[in-house]
């Protein structure tokens, strides 16, 4: 059994959350929230509340034990780029891509054997 969590349009870029997140793919769900919990970086809160999230779906909708879950997928897409301009020498202006993200993480029961 899976359960899922999903954060859409999380203005982090992608590049610097799928750092975090690929330190946690495949842990126990409790050394995945310790990792995030000691991790420096700006997406760690952002993940551990969706971590946090899919282990309350898991928890309240299919009833599984929140100690037996293990993150088995965690992938960050890209979304939406919202563009800024910044203001250049000579009167120019150059673009600013300002990246959103997705954020999904999926856990489940830890496979036996």
């Amino acid at each position: 059994m899976q359960a899922k969590a999903v954060a859409k349009t999380v203005r982090i870029a992608p590049r610097k959350a799928r750092l975090v997140i690929d330190l946690i793919r495949g842990k126990q769900v409790g050394e995945a929230l310790s990792i995030l919990k000691f991790t420096p970086k700006a997406a760690s809160p952002v993940i551990e509340k969706v971590l946090n999230s899919a282990i309350a779906n898991a928890e309240h909708n299919y009833d599984m034990d929140a100690n037996d879950l293990v993150v088995e997928k965690a992938y960050v897409d890209e979304g939406p780029t919202l563009k800024r301009f910044r203001p250049r020498a000579m009167g120019r202006a150059s673009q600013i891509n300002k990246r959103t993200s997705h954020i999904t993480i999926v856990v489940s029961d830890q496979k036996e054997g």
